[in-house]
């Protein structure tokens, strides 16, 4: 026999799974991933990993950096995936492929490859951990693929031209794609 606990019961059985299903049905699936190893220009110590991965139309950006000076330091992804000069400079300008001014990573009129300042604390370590737009790890004009991530030595005040007034290029790491097996593709 149904009693009146049974039907309450069914209801909120009924309920939590249809919230389940909701919450599912809107969680962005993670996608690719890629990964960067960053290592010390221009007579730095700085070393690190970076790592990406797409989630819905967003890239999670994450990565933890030691050797750093103390303070906030300009942080962007670079258009040429080429680390090998001294001082970086082989990895060229801010990846920029709209063709707009230099800016804030949370305007619309920003090079692709402006993103938040780092922030190293005492002992000169930070850690990043956010999403950006305007970037993908796909086959499209916006992927990072084999491009490369760049650390300065001061940081970007988002409005200098062409690139922020950040200093020298203290880290750099070609970004790579990584496999589903979870090592970097290209090594």
């Amino acid at each position: 026999m149904i009693t009146t606990q049974h039907i309450t019961l069914r209801i909120a059985c009924l309920a939590a799974a249809s919230s389940l299903l909701a919450a599912c049905a809107t969680m962005e699936t993670a996608g690719p991933k890629a990964s960067a190893t960053l290592e010390p220009r221009s007579g730095s110590k700085v070393s690190g990993t970076v790592s990406f991965q797409s989630v819905g139309q967003k890239l999670r950006v994450e990565g933890r950096i030691a050797g750093l000076t103390p303070g906030e330091h300009g942080f962007h992804i670079h258009e040429a995936g080429d680390c090998s000069a001294a001082d970086a400079t082989s990895a060229k300008g801010h990846f920029n492929p709209a063709a707009k001014q230099h800016g804030h990573h949370g305007s619309a009129e920003r090079h692709a490859g402006d993103m938040p300042n780092l922030v190293a604390d005492s002992y000169g370590n930070a850690t990043v951990s956010g999403e950006v737009s305007m970037l993908t790890l796909g086959s499209d004009g916006s992927s990072i693929i084999n491009r490369a991530v760049v650390i300065h030595a001061d940081p970007d005040d988002y409005k200098s031209q062409p690139a922020g007034n950040s200093g020298k290029r203290v880290a750099c790491g070609v970004i790579r794609a990584v496999a589903s097996g979870g090592s970097s593709s290209g090594y």
